[in-house]
C-alpha cells in the first residue's frame, strides 16, 4: 500500500498546486485550504473499473443504428453521379408499363407518372449520347431538354393503341433535344424554316456519303437529293462554317470606329428620296393638268377605272353611259395612250423614272 500510495499523494500535490494557482484567495486560511482539497478532488481522473467489474450505468436504449448503404459511394462528378442515380432506378417489364400507364391515363395518379418517368431516364440519356456530335457542350443539357420530353410523353401516351411506350417517347425526346440544339447552337438562329433544319441536321452526312461513293458533293446534287434549292444549300453550308461577329466590336484594339460602321447601307440616301419625292409632286401636279383636257366621258373614266381604288368593271361603267363593255374598254386604251403623250411632253426622262406607269405611243 505505501508504493501505491506515494504516486497518488504526488498528483496530489500537482494538482493542488494547479488548484492553487487557478484559485482565487480569500480572506480565511481555512476556507482557502478546504476549497482547494474539493479542486483537487475534483481534477483527478476516474479510476478505470478492472475488466470484469460491471458497467458503470448501463447503455441508453434506444432503435436500433440504420444500416449503411450497400454499393460504392456515389461519385463527385456531376455526370457520373447522375449516371449512378439513374441506375437506381429499376426498369419496368411490359405488363407494368401497361398497367402504370393506364392507371395516369384514367386516374391521374402522379406516383404511377413518376414510375414511368425514372424508369425511362435510361432512354434519355441514351438518345442525348446519340445527339452529343450537334452539342459539344455539357451533355447534361440534352439529358435536361430530353428527360422535359419525356414528361410530355407521358402527358400524351395512351395505353390503348397498343404502342410500347419508349418507342413513343423516344420522338418526344428527340424533338425536344434537337430544338434545344437548334435553339441554343449559334446566337443567331440557323432553322427558322423546314428546309433549314434539314440541311442542319443532313447536310454534313450527304457530304460524307457523296465522297463515300467518289462524287463531289456539289450544291445544286445536294438540294436535289434533299428536296430543296441550291440556294439554300449554299447559304447553309456559308452559316456552319462562319461564327457569330459583333456588330459593336471594335476594328482595332485602340480604336473607336466598331464594324457595324463599314457595313453598305441599302436604304437610299437623302439626296434620291428628295429627287423621288420631287418626281411624285411634279407627276401628280401634272396628271391634274391632264385630267382638265379631258371631256366628261373620258373624265368619267378617268375617275372611276384610272384613278379608283377599286375601279368600276366595265360593264357597270358602260351602263351609266350606254355604251358596251368593249366601248369602255376602247375608251379607256385610247386614254392611257394619250396619258403618255402627254406625260413625256411635259417631264422631261419619263420613260426613265416612270417605265411602265402608263401606256406606250403606239
Amino acid at each position: 500500500m505505501a508504493k501505491r500510495s506515494a504516486p497518488q499523494k504526488k498528483k496530489t500535490n500537482s494538482g493542488g498546486s494547479r488548484a492553487k494557482k487557478d484559485h482565487k484567495p480569500t480572506t480565511q486560511k481555512g476556507s482557502e485550504k478546504k476549497g482547494s482539497e474539493v479542486e483537487v478532488s475534483s481534477a483527478l481522473p476516474p479510476v478505470p473499473l478492472p475488466p470484469s467489474a460491471p458497467p458503470a450505468s448501463p447503455l441508453p436504449s434506444g432503435p436500433p443504428a440504420s444500416p449503411l448503404p450497400s454499393g460504392p459511394p456515389a461519385p463527385t462528378d456531376t455526370l457520373q453521379r447522375y449516371l449512378y442515380e439513374v441506375r437506381q432506378h429499376p426498369m419496368l417489364t411490359r405488363e407494368e408499363e401497361v398497367a402504370l400507364a393506364k392507371k395516369f391515363r384514367e386516374t391521374g395518379d402522379p406516383e404511377a407518372a413518376a414510375r414511368l418517368v425514372t424508369a425511362n431516364l435510361r432512354l434519355v440519356i441514351k438518345i442525348a449520347m446519340d445527339h452529343q456530335r450537334y452539342w459539344t457542350r455539357n451533355l447534361l443539357d440534352l439529358i435536361q431538354e430530353g428527360n422535359v420530353g419525356l414528361l410530355q410523353a407521358v402527358q400524351k401516351f395512351d395505353p390503348f393503341r397498343g404502342i410500347k411506350f419508349s418507342y413513343y417517347a423516344s420522338f418526344w425526346i428527340k424533338a425536344y433535344i434537337l430544338k434545344f440544339i437548334m435553339d441554343n447552337w449559334r446566337l443567331v438562329k440557323l432553322g427558322t424554316t423546314q428546309a433549314q433544319r434539314k440541311l442542319f441536321y443532313n447536310l454534313r452526312r450527304e457530304k460524307e456519303a457523296l465522297k463515300a461513293q467518289g462524287i463531289y458533293p456539289e450544291p445544286k446534287l445536294i438540294g436535289s437529293r434533299l428536296g430543296v434549292s441550291e440556294k439554300e444549300v449554299l447559304d447553309m453550308q456559308h452559316r456552319l462554317d462562319s461564327w457569330e461577329v459583333s456588330l459593336d466590336q471594335p476594328v482595332q484594339e485602340d480604336g473607336e470606329a466598331s464594324r457595324q460602321n463599314f457595313l453598305p447601307d441599302d436604304q437610299p440616301s437623302a439626296e434620291d428620296r428628295l429627287a423621288a419625292n420631287q418626281l411624285k409632286r411634279l407627276f401628280h401636279d401634272e396628271l391634274m393638268r391632264f385630267r382638265e383636257t379631258l371631256d366628261p366621258k373620258e373624265r368619267d373614266i378617268f375617275d372611276k377605272r384610272l384613278m379608283a381604288e377599286k375601279p368600276m368593271t366595265l360593264s357597270d361603267l358602260g351602263k351609266e353611259h350606254g355604251i358596251s363593255r368593249e366601248r369602255v374598254r376602247q375608251l379607256q386604251v385610247r386614254l392611257m395612250e394619250k396619258l403618255g403623250r402627254y406625260m413625256r411632253d411635259k417631264i422631261n426622262d419619263f420613260d426613265e423614272h416612270f417605265a411602265g406607269l402608263v401606256g406606250k405611243e403606239v
